[in-house]
């Protein structure tokens, strides 16, 4: 079988920025009609593609065929956004000498950044690779996409590129719009210098994503990095909800830390409970009822070995479970406790340990739970179970507002919805800028700058805001909000 074939840097940078004008210029109704064909392109060939996603991911056909069906969902998604049109911020202010100082005519919307870099994540090889959540939203933004393969489904790209290559040639893009470089590492180094590119965005390791952040921002001129860089996900559980649902909660917690052989971003790592043998008898036996599964590939079972073993190393840390590699390959969820006390001098057992392994955090004081939250880093997310109107709630959920990008009642944070409401993101170091998400509507507004246009004549403007709202955009005109039907 012959190798995947890429484009060089320089070749797909070029595309892109020949394709830029083109893509900044297309009107929402086209955009959308553009998303809708990559959805419709990558439904129809699931069949094709699921089985590629299967042998380079290890990844269950099942699983992946409900990933293809997310991807295509995001992308629908986002024409959505495109043809509601909310997103551009369109504001208008008619000049009035009366004011001090006086106002000028002023027209205010976002405008794309131009080509942006998508490197694709090995855990999600549909929904946050080549056309996924990133590549999505940039194209809403209107910035053609220059796709840094993984190295973990090369021929998954490639594949996922031809059909993708299809559907835009069939509604008129440009070759640029969307192109595809190579896995290497020095070749993602050189996507991120090239001076065409505008932002990036990554889902990865926080140890290379913090390292290509570093490039976007040493440039001669830095460039926006959005990345998505993983979370210990902490869930905080009261005593009286551990008394009265001990089994229900230990089976749910379960069953999401080791959904998908623990490899994903929004695990909860961190289960902070009261000290209890009947919940710990309830974890055990939730743990052990777990199938083995194998992991995405050998680089990323060895890094969750290392990092498993670094664990148990540590001083007070108790295998109440243990898991590890398995004979054939396949992973055991393990099952480690703590008590709260230790957690609290020992800052390394709040590092992220991708794959199947949690740590129980016990407290005999119910007022621990806010002494952790104080000391949990920046998180993607923080769930509460509770009964209600424990006294602890309060203070709890005032320190957990800061340190998390979604906060969850009762609930837990695998499985993220793909909504207008969504973010996927949270305060350092679970991403590098807290105030945007990789997943939902908001998406969208990382490729995206804001431009003022003051006191030119209409027909120069740009069409989304001219006097007459050609695109019927939903704006605020002299500070009152008017929908598109206004």
């Amino acid at each position: 079988m012959s190798a995947p074939r890429f484009l060089t840097v320089e070749t797909a940078c070029a595309a892109a920025a020949e394709a830029a004008p083109w893509m900044a210029a297309s009107t929402p109704a086209d955009r959308a009609v553009l998303l809708e064909a990559l959805a419709d392109a990558i439904d129809a060939a699931s069949a094709d593609l699921v089985p590629i996603a299967g042998q380079e991911s290890r990844l269950p056909e099942a699983r992946l065929i409900g990933e293809v069906a997310r991807t295509s969902g995001q992308l629908r998604l986002f024409a959505e956004v495109v043809r509601e049109g909310s997103f551009l911020e369109v504001t208008v202010d008619h000049p009035r000498a009366d004011l001090t100082p006086p106002r000028p005519d002023l027209r205010r919307c976002l405008a794309p950044l131009g080509p942006v870099a998508v490197f694709t994540a090995s855990n999600f090889p549909f929904a946050f690779s080549t056309l996924g959540n990133d590549t999505a939203s940039a194209l809403a933004a209107g910035c053609p996409v220059v796709v840094k393969t993984h190295p973990g489904h090369p021929r998954l790209t490639e594949a996922v590129m031809a059909v993708a290559d299809k559907a835009l040639s069939a509604v008129g893009a440009p070759a640029g719009v969307l192109t595809a470089v190579g896995p290497a590492l020095e070749v993602g180094v050189e996507l991120i210098e090239d001076r065409r590119i505008g932002a990036v965005g990554f889902t990865g390791s926080a140890r290379g994503g913090f390292a290509l952040q570093q490039i976007a921002q040493n440039r001669a001129v830095p460039i926006p990095f959005y990345g998505e860089l993983g979370s210990i996900n902490p869930v905080f559980v009261t005593a009286a909800a551990a008394a009265e649902r001990a089994g229900s909660i230990a089976a749910e917690y379960v069953a999401s830390f080791t959904l998908g052989s623990g490899q994903f971003c929004t695990k909860p790592g961190l289960f902070v409970a009261p000290r209890s043998e009947g919940l710990r008898t309830a974890l055990r036996s939730a743990v052990a009822a777990v199938t083995p599964a194998e992991m995405l590939n050998d680089t990323i079972r060895g890094a969750f070995v290392a990092g498993l073993g670094r664990l148990q190393e540590i001083d007070g840390v108790e295998v109440v479970h243990p898991g590890g590699v398995l004979d054939d390959a396949a992973v055991a969820p393990t099952l480690l406790a703590v008590p709260v006390s230790r957690l609290l001098e020992a800052e390394q057992l709040l590092e992220e340990c991708f794959g199947p392994v949690s740590l129980v955090v016990e407290y005999e004081d119910e007022a621990a739970l806010v002494d952790v939250a104080r000391t949990v880093p920046g998180v993607l997310t923080a769930t509460v179970i509770a009964q209600g109107g424990e006294p602890v709630l309060a203070p709890l959920i005032e320190v957990i507002r800061q340190r998390a990008g979604r906060v969850i009642w009762n609930g837990w944070p695998t499985g993220v919805a793909v909504t207008w409401a969504q973010h996927h993101g949270g305060p350092f170091p679970s991403t590098t800028n807290a105030l945007h998400t990789s997943v939902g509507a908001s998406a969208v507004r990382r490729f995206l700058r804001p431009v003022v246009w003051q006191g030119w004549p209409d027909e120069l403007l740009p069409a989304a805001v001219q006097e007459s709202n050609p695109w019927a955009l939903p704006r605020r005109v002299d500070g009152v909000l008017e929908t598109a039907s206004t």
